[in-house]
Order: C-alpha cells, then sequence, then structure tokens
C-alpha cells in the first residue's frame, strides 16, 4: 500500500480534550514519526506537530477525528515526495 509523509498541526484550546486526544492518536502509532508538543502557557494553549507515513485515507480519517473534538483545531500538510 502506498503511503505519504504528512505532518498535522493541532492547537489545543480545551484540555479536555487532551485524554480523547491522546487516545485517538494511539490508535495511529504504527504511523507516527515524531511527535513535538509545545504547550504555550500565556495563551492558554497547547501546540502539537505530529510527523506520519500513513496512506492517504489514514491520515484524513486521523485529521478529521482529531478535529471534530471540541477546542482542537488540526490541519494535515503533505509531502510532495
Amino acid at each position: 500500500m502506498e503511503t505519504r509523509v504528512a505532518i498535522l498541526s493541532i492547537i489545543v484550546e480545551n484540555g479536555e480534550s487532551t485524554g480523547e486526544l491522546n487516545s485517538i492518536l494511539h490508535e495511529y502509532s504504527d504511523f507516527v514519526v515524531g511527535r513535538m508538543g509545545i504547550p504555550y502557557r500565556q495563551r492558554s494553549i497547547n501546540i502539537i506537530s505530529i510527523v506520519l507515513d500513513a496512506p492517504q485515507n489514514e491520515i484524513s480519517t486521523l485529521s478529521g477525528r482529531l478535529g471534530r473534538l471540541p477546542g482542537v483545531n488540526c490541519k494535515a500538510a503533505y509531502a510532495k515526495v
């Protein structure tokens, strides 16, 4: 199956969603290349970057699931390779 490299940019404005967010990310852990989280305390938000190597449909599904969580914004950017 063909895979793509992508980065998910996630901004968490509602801390109550982090448990569900981490649970969803765990379901896709086989596709995760790396993860970086930055707490931005002055703005009371968390910024997370997830690098994936996964089939297109898996990336889209993950991004959609995360974006539907309350107070969570998620966008995907894809490598051209």
